[in-house]
């Protein structure tokens, strides 16, 4: 079984509600640990076995396969998470404007409040980017045919009386 499927099974498998409460309470914990170490220390490229970057950050490998599995959409290469095992050499080369972007797409606001963000991104970029985000999220409707209007079709009928008379 792949680590990749470790840390699916791990998500997933719950005896009760309580029980993955606590799991993802933990597991966030974790994560901004790693993010609060990685952003703190402006630390581009993390590379290397990927149990020795667990054990580096405190975690479990399948702990860390899931930071990998949160990360891999911000990053330059995204990684093939099924074919990673516990001794697989990876490089994390992270594109640090991505990661804010897609933490506030998260809502993952534990992690795009970390103070380290102050040394990597000027408060002018992430709230460019915020802005940028919020942007996405707007509908825009087209306009509406009104009943009397001229029929976009170009018989010059009113819309009520042309493709509209159908409808």
């Amino acid at each position: 079984m792949s680590l990749y499927a470790d840390w699916k099974n791990l998500c997933e498998n719950h005896a009760n509600n309580d029980e993955e409460i606590k799991f993802w309470q933990n597991y966030l914990e974790s994560e901004a640990g790693i993010y609060n170490e990685i952003l703190n220390n402006k630390i581009d490229v993390v590379e290397g076995v990927v149990s020795e970057l667990a054990a580096k950050y405190g975690v479990s490998n399948e702990i860390f396969m899931g930071f990998m599995d949160g990360i891999n959409e911000s990053i330059e290469e995204s990684l093939d998470l099924e074919a990673i095992e516990a001794d697989t050499q990876v490089s994390i080369k992270i594109d640090w404007e991505k990661l804010y972007y897609n933490m506030l797409a998260a809502e993952a606001h534990w992690l795009y409040e970390l103070e380290g963000w102050n040394g990597i991104l000027s408060p002018e970029t992430r709230k460019t980017i915020t802005k940028d985000y919020n942007r996405s999220r707007i509908v825009v409707k087209e306009n509406k045919i009104g009943r009397n209007d001229p029929c976009p079709c170009g018989s010059g009928k009113k819309y009520k009386k042309c493709c509209g008379k159908n409808k």
